[in-house]
């Protein structure tokens, strides 16, 4: 059981965000602090874990326990997001502590909600499935169900997905063409699949309109039990969690591409095409999300078993640190755009 301990770090920003409601002052930026501040020190500090555990490594008892790691994510995070509304509503805050409440609230529905949610929409079962889709109504990306699953994974690396940056593509780019170009994917994704049952596009049973709309009416009937103040922080704090989400994705596949093959498709999926990640605290933040290749390679492999290869693209730090990168460009770019040309250079090496 104790290699289930250390993810429940997970739980941190959510216990630092109802800090912040109940104390108020500093308090209210704890969580941001903690992602951004505690925990790229710690990367730096708590080097990195090489381990790779094997299908059987793990007791039935560790498989709920880590089960229960995200199970548990969905009603905690929802519920601090409604005591968040309610508070706001019942009680004054200074400017800079409502910014602060509306970051961390953000920030866990971003870099925790959504993390987790990635990690059960991924499953078989319903009912993980339906867990993961309350996290993204949480975080008011609904829409990032179909775009992920049916189209990211498959287009990946590639000129046509929205979600793989660009090489020499900055992140302030790359944040519109992949925010608008998701939600187009999504359209089009679901109007072939409303095609291929004979129906148009524009049929009330395209998710797309579910997904937009649905959000927007969680805010109006918080606006409507306590206030302006309510719809308005669920809103904000969603558009602060997608926006954590895209930067994410900015990071994870930035300037990898898989080559064009005759006939208009693309070589598979290999562990060439993501950067990953061995940085011991992010990675149990994230649930191991960081080692991003063997999910890419391997998208039902349970976040416990996934596994880290030497020769895979690799990230200077953990995603906290990588986030801060991003937001400078050239820095960033001088950090990074190396490490890309010498991925280029190794995978056309292997090739002859």
């Amino acid at each position: 059981m104790h290699r289930v301990i250390p993810f429940g770090i997970v739980y941190l920003p959510i216990l630092t965000a109802l800090l912040g409601l109940c104390w108020g002052g500093a308090w209210t930026w704890a969580t941001f602090g903690v992602v951004f501040v505690l925990l790229p020190l710690l990367d730096l500090l708590g080097g990195q874990e090489l381990r790779n555990p094997e299908a059987g490594d793990f007791t039935p008892g560790e498989r709920w326990a880590f089960k229960l790691v995200t199970w548990l994510i969905t009603p905690l995070l929802v519920g601090l997001t409604l005591a968040g509304a309610w508070v706001v509503s019942h009680r004054s805050f200074a400017s800079w502590e409502l910014a602060g409440v509306v970051v961390s609230l953000g920030v866990a529905s971003g870099g925790l909600g959504i993390t987790v949610a990635h990690e059960l929409i991924h499953k078989t079962r319903a009912f993980d499935r339906f867990l993961g889709q309350v996290l993204l109504l949480n975080a008011c990306y609904m829409h990032f169900y179909v775009e992920h699953l049916i189209g990211h994974h498959s287009r990946v690396a590639t000129p046509e997905d929205p979600a793989s940056a660009r090489f020499g593509e900055s992140l302030y780019a790359f944040l519109p063409r992949t925010l608008w170009g998701s939600l187009r994917s999504v359209w089009h994704l679901e109007a072939a699949r409303l095609g291929r049952q004979g129906l148009p596009a524009h049929h009330p049973r395209n998710r797309t309109y579910l997904y937009v709309l649905l959000p927007l009416a969680v805010a109006g009937v918080l606006t409507l039990l306590w206030g302006p103040m309510a719809g308005g922080l669920f809103l904000a704090q969603g558009v602060l969690a997608f926006l954590l989400l895209e930067i994410v994705n900015y990071v994870e596949h930035y300037g990898l591409a898989r080559e064009a093959l005759p006939g208009g498709r693309y070589e598979r999926v290999t562990h060439h095409h993501s950067w990953s990640c061995a940085n011991r605290f992010s990675n149990w933040m994230t649930l191991q999300l960081q080692r991003h290749a063997d999910h890419h390679t391997h998208p039902v492999r349970p976040y416990e078993e996934l596994r880290f290869d030497p020769e895979t693209p690799t990230l200077p730090t953990g995603y906290p640190g990588m986030i801060w990168l991003a937001t400078v460009p050239p820095v960033w770019r001088r950090v990074m755009d190396p490490r890309v040309e010498a991925v280029r250079a190794r995978v056309n090496a292997s090739a002859r």
